[in-house]
């Protein structure tokens, strides 16, 4: 894959993530209606290094392959199948330093490019403001991501609550035909609300993690 035009913008680019990525974190609910628990870590997320973080969503992630596989195989004819992801700290590294590109999260990453390679269409919904739209989609895609499309918060979007919008946009991915097989996220905001068949949850160590 090309660079393309922002790979000659990155230094000036990073800085606008940095800032605008904090601005985007949305609040934590008090509880969750995914159907898989946190990974038991009971370190706060600034006692949990890098390495317990990669192994808590891997372990997550090992839940979630086999089910994405026999859903997969199970799709009707002419069935559109689709993953709804959240964005930091579930596809792309966040809270464990910076750079940019942000690195993906590799035990993410390696579930969505199965699915990506078995037809399934992969949706983001984040709480990210518009204003990063173009570089949040290049960064996605510069690290393997297919993205099928990215939803970020206009204007009036930053005044709603998070969970609704999010919930929102699952139904508008419906709306446009698809079955949204799971949906994969760190926060009870990117998991309530229903419209997916399934739904995995990252650790974010008592909302600590964006």
């Amino acid at each position: 894959m090309t660079r393309g035009p922002w790979a000659r913008r990155i230094s000036a680019t990073a800085v606008s993530v940095a800032a605008l990525t904090a601005l985007a974190a949305p609040a934590q609910a008090a509880t969750t209606s995914s159907a898989t628990a946190d990974a038991t870590a009971t370190a706060t997320a600034t006692k949990v290094d890098y390495a317990t973080w990669q192994k808590d969503c891997q372990t997550v992630m090992d839940q979630a392959l086999p089910y994405l596989k026999q859903r997969i195989a199970a799709a009707k004819p002419g069935e559109k199948q689709a993953i709804v992801f959240d964005i930091d700290n579930t596809t792309l590294e966040t809270d464990y330093g910076f750079s940019y590109p942000q690195p993906a999260n590799k035990p993410v990453l390696n579930v969505a490019k199965y699915a990506q390679e078995h037809g399934v269409s992969l949706f983001f919904v984040t709480a990210r403001p518009g204003i990063i739209e173009e570089p949040t989609e290049w960064n996605l895609e510069y690290d393997g991501y297919d993205v099928s499309g990215l939803y970020v918060r206009g204007l009036f979007d930053l005044f709603k609550d998070v969970a609704a919008y999010k919930t929102a946009q699952r139904v508008d991915i419906e709306n446009k035909g698809y079955t949204i097989i799971a949906n994969i996220g760190n926060s009870a905001t990117d998991l309530s609300g229903g419209h997916a068949e399934k739904t995995f949850k990252l650790p974010d160590y008592n909302g600590q993690l964006s």
